[in-house]
């Protein structure tokens, strides 16, 4: 990397949790490592085994994006990335396409795990406006619902976890991000708020806070996943990220989905998951939904898969659902059915 002037931002990034750290409290001083927040115009910006992923020197980083409307039809203005020295907000706003076509290796690269919570829109925003597929993520929002399941506990078919919901969370961080709140509220009553140059104070903060803690979550949840969660948790995001990246060789240039380990085989082997879209008619929407939802909801209980819709942001006419094969083929049926009911 390019040698460049200290940062005048910094914040401070939990460190991963050791036996030493563990009966203190996430903001006590031991648990806290100060770092500088970069803000990159420039690939020489960026470090050098980011730009060049390789084997042998792999990486587990902390990602995010913000944007106007982030989807295939909006803006991505910055990517944040978390190192463990370090966090830089990469400004597609203004390095423009070449910075982020020089991000394409390491986004798509399985060399570098990123954790990232709910990857759909980012993963939606990267591959419409510069081509990129984004792959070998760790979705934390996925590996909270593994961990409930794994422990027992279930959850209603749309109760996913917020990440300010994640962060409050005792078992993870155990903080509250009142910071958050106040950035909504700044994007409901603007939102090109991500737009705006220089970064404010506050934005710089903001960008660094959505990604600062994924590490230490990323930590935290890798000790309580079993193996086939494992297994589970990187096929399930390697399809989110696809989800709403829909192009017309159903994927066929996308990175292999990950294959079911042996030791999983040889203990009860899961049955394949996949990503099937559906195409709804026009006007018949309303019909899959339901009033106030009850219908989809319905559909969502009696289906062991997840069942997503593009909603405001789009595709509007298409119904995404992902799971184990069976499930998938059982909520197609259904959908189907609601389509050709007449009332």
């Amino acid at each position: 990397m390019a040698s460049s002037p200290p940062s005048p931002h910094q914040t401070h990034i939990p460190l991963p949790p050791d036996s030493d750290s563990a009966d203190k409290p996430l903001d006590h001083e031991a648990n806290l490592k100060l770092v500088p927040i970069h803000i990159v115009t420039d690939a020489s910006q960026l470090p050098a085994e980011f730009l060049e992923p390789s084997p042998e020197n792999q990486l587990v980083i902390g990602f995010d994006c913000e944007g106007v409307d982030l989807c295939r039809h909006g803006t991505l203005c910055i990517m944040q990335l978390a190192f463990s020295d370090a966090i830089y907000l990469v400004d597609a706003s203004q390095g423009g396409e070449m910075l982020m076509r020089a991000c394409k290796p390491a986004l798509e690269s399985s060399f570098i795990t990123k954790v990232v919570h709910d990857c759909k829109r980012d993963s939606e925003a990267l591959y419409f406006q510069f081509g990129i597929k984004l792959n070998n993520v760790v979705d934390t929002q996925i590996a909270y619902s593994l961990i409930e399941e794994q422990e027992g506990r279930r959850r209603s078919p749309d109760d996913y976890i917020s990440f300010v919901g994640l962060l409050a969370d005792p078992r993870y961080c155990g903080i509250s991000y009142l910071e958050k709140e106040e950035v909504r509220v700044l994007l409901r009553q603007d939102p090109k708020f991500w737009t705006y140059r220089p970064l404010s104070e506050l934005m710089v903060r903001a960008a660094a806070d959505d990604v600062r803690f994924l590490l230490y979550i990323y930590h935290k949840m890798m000790e309580k996943l079993n193996q086939r969660s494992l297994w589970y948790l990187a096929v399930r995001g390697a399809l989110y990220c696809r989800c709403f990246c829909i192009n017309d060789n159903d994927h066929a240039d996308w990175p292999s989905l990950p294959p079911i380990p042996e030791n999983i085989i040889m203990d009860h082997a899961p049955e394949e998951e996949i990503l099937s879209v559906l195409d709804v008619p026009p006007g018949k929407m309303g019909r899959v939904i339901g009033r106030k939802g009850v219908t989809i909801l319905s559909i969502k209980e009696s289906c062991n898969a997840e069942i997503l819709i593009g909603g405001a942001k789009g595709p509007p006419d298409k119904v995404f659902i992902i799971g184990p094969v069976k499930q998938v083929r059982k909520a197609e049926a259904m959908l189907r059915g609601r389509m050709l009911e007449i009332y």
